[in-house]
């Protein structure tokens, strides 16, 4: 009985067990290792039964079956035959790359680096997936050139380890200047490296290095947007664009290139103008706009194209601030005065002289510093003594005019046209000011008695001339006073005449309107008293007609009344019999007229009962009404 138990039970367990521990039975007999599908396998080779056993002298991952760690990976999937006392499996999950990120890759293995370089040559591997083929095809150990982009990879990490680092983003009105870590060294006198073309904008660190890239800053910028770049070959720095504002332009002078063939001619003799492209100051210059300069190797110097307005004053400065450090011009005058005035000095440099300006002095600062400072300071100095304080003053229209026309030559010998020259204000000595105060008002005071002098004569010519308008003023209201009591009589008369027609008018009318108004009222009072008697008459025929009326219905009414009355009597008496009837009519008489025939307490002295028990039902009774009446 017991062995077809048994029999069955070991039918039932054996599957049961193999199912529950089938990945035991198949790793264990078969070796097999189940990779999930979003991971892969790491293999660790404990030891070799054939071949060769240990790897190579400074190599840590094999690729040829030996002992260690192994450069071929499982994806996912099922293997066979990888015994677990042979082989150790470690499940590693895929290296992801965000978006907007990049992974930058170090080799644990490989080649070693070449001497002087920082960064392992590209080989083809796969993007790093295919550990063996990296190392069959002589990756190198370090740092590598090659990055991964974005995305999901299968990364051996006994090989290589990922770092996540950002994209390089390069903003709006911005440049990006490159110095690379990694290249041939720079030329003897060159401090950037020249432009290398195909590489696409220092993504492909391989092509920039096999194309023959220099180390260090480079010529070529990037622009706006996001690179692919590996931090350990490219450092990058922001810097804004280089603005040319409307009325300047930009005179660019440039530290690399060839040296270039003069173009300013032989008269020049300041400095070479070279064309755009060659080490100098470029012939041509840079309009208004925004241009992606290397601040480092190219440096642009503003020249404004309008009328530049300089101002020798001591309290005013321009926007432009080139004459910041003028002041006003202190001269001494012929006769030993010292006196200060204000110069404004207006210059235009044409467009293609401005790079001529450049060379000579470099920049603006140095113009005004150099030139125009000196040439117009010194100009006023030795005009001032040539001439008092009080004729300069006087001639100030004449001497500015031959400022202008001075200063102007001078300017034509720097490549500056002179538009014009201003004299503002001058400001003589106060002592010497005061004197010539006091003399000024001397004379016009002599002039203000003179004045008032024949002030007087004409006064009194005027009173003599007012006094005679003022007697003939009489005379003519005289005349004219005549002439108005002439006009008031007559208007008078006419007026009186006037008021006499009016009142008689006046009187006409108001006999007419008395005499209507009588008719009217009369008629109105006739018309009023007919109606009122027709009235008063129908009113009575209404009347009479209704008296009329109302009697013949009130006797028919009475009439049918006594009919009925009768007629009900005769037949109740018929009915009940005429002593009945009658004792009727009287019962109900007493009800309708509330007659009392009994008393409401009845006191007697009967058999079991008292005068006190009918006093004590009468009180009863009395309380009952109250409470009735309450209620």
């Amino acid at each position: 009985m017991e062995t077809p138990i048994l029999k069955w039970g070991l039918i039932i367990l054996i599957p049961l067990l193999c199912l529950l521990l089938y990945k035991l039975i198949l790793r264990v007999f078969f070796g097999v290792i189940i990779v999930p599908e979003d991971k892969i396998g790491l293999v660790k080779k404990k030891f070799v039964l054939v071949g060769k056993q240990s790897l190579p002298e400074g190599r840590i991952i094999a690729t040829n079956g030996e002992a260690g760690f192994q450069a071929q990976t499982l994806a996912p999937g099922v293997y066979f035959w990888k015994w677990y006392w042979q082989y150790q499996i470690t499940f590693q999950d895929f290296t992801v790359v965000p978006t907007g990120k990049i992974g930058l890759v170090l080799a644990r293995d490989g080649v070693e680096l070449e001497t002087g370089a920082i960064l392992g040559r590209k080989v083809p591997c796969d993007s790093f997936q295919d550990a063996e083929a990296f190392l069959k095809n002589g990756g190198r150990k370090g740092r590598q050139t090659a990055i991964i982009t974005p995305g999901s990879f299968r990364i051996n990490t006994f090989l290589f380890d990922v770092e996540i680092t950002d994209m390089v983003s390069v903003p709006d009105n911005a440049v990006g200047i490159v110095t690379t870590l990694e290249g041939r060294p720079l030329d003897e006198g060159q401090i950037a490296g020249k432009i290398i073309g195909d590489h696409n904008k220092f993504q492909d660190v391989d092509l920039f290095l096999n194309n023959g890239g220099y180390k260090g800053l480079q010529e070529q910028v990037i622009l706006a947007g996001a690179y692919f770049l590996n931090p350990w070959f490219v450092k990058v720095e922001m810097v804004k664009m280089t603005e040319i504002p409307i009325g300047y332009v930009g005179v660019v002078i440039s530290y690399v290139g060839n040296e270039g063939v003069d173009l300013s001619g032989t008269e020049f003799k300041h400095g070479n103008i070279v064309a755009k492209g060659s080490k100098g100051v470029w012939a041509e210059p840079l309009g208004p706009g925004k241009y992606p300069v290397n601040i480092y190797i190219l440096k642009v110097e503003l020249v404004p194209t309008t009328n530049l307005v300089l101002n020798w004053a001591s309290a005013r400065s321009e926007a432009h601030q080139l004459d910041k450090n003028l002041s006003t011009i202190t001269v001494r005058s012929k006769d030993g005065f010292p006196f200060n005035l204000d110069v404004a000095q207006i210059i235009h440099i044409p467009t293609n002289e401005a790079p001529k300006v450049i060379a000579r002095f470099g920049n603006m600062v140095n113009l005004v510093s150099q030139v125009l400072e000196p040439t117009i300071g010194n100009y006023f100095r030795n005009s001032a003594q040539d001439s008092d304080v009080i004729a300069f003053l006087g001639s100030r229209k004449e001497r500015q005019e031959s400022a202008k026309a001075h200063i102007g030559k001078v300017l034509e010998q720097y490549n500056v046209f002179g538009v014009d020259t201003l004299i503002g204000d001058i400001v003589p000595p106060e002592s010497l000011m005061k004197t010539l105060t006091d003399r000024k008002l001397a004379e016009e005071q002599k002039v203000t008695y003179e004045t008032q002098r024949k002030a007087q004569e004409t006064r009194q010519s005027l009173e003599k001339e007012t006094a005679i308008a003022e007697i003939q003023k009489d005379i003519v209201k005289a005349d004219q006073g005549v002439v108005i009591a002439e006009r008031i009589a007559d208007a008078s008369v006419k007026k009186a005449t006037g008021d006499a027609n009016s009142v008689r008018l006046q009187a006409n009318a108001e006999a007419d309107r008395l005499k209507l108004l009588a008719s009217g009222e009369a008629e109105k009072t006739r018309l009023l008293a007919k109606a009122e008697a027709e009235k008063i008459e129908w009113l009575a025929k209404a009347d009479a007609e209704k008296i009329s009326l109302t009697g013949n219905a009130e006797a028919e009414k009475t009439l049918a009344i006594g009919k009925s009355s009768a007629e009900s009597y005769k037949l109740a008496v018929e009915a009940m019999g005429g002593d009945n009837f009658t004792q009727l009519k009287v019962m109900e008489a007493i009800g309708a007229q509330h007659i009392r025939i009994m008393p409401d307490v009845l006191i007697g002295g009967g058999e079991g009962g008292s005068p006190i028990n009918g006093l004590l039902g009468l009180q009863l009774l009395e309380q009952l009404r109250k409470k009735a009446k309450e209620e």
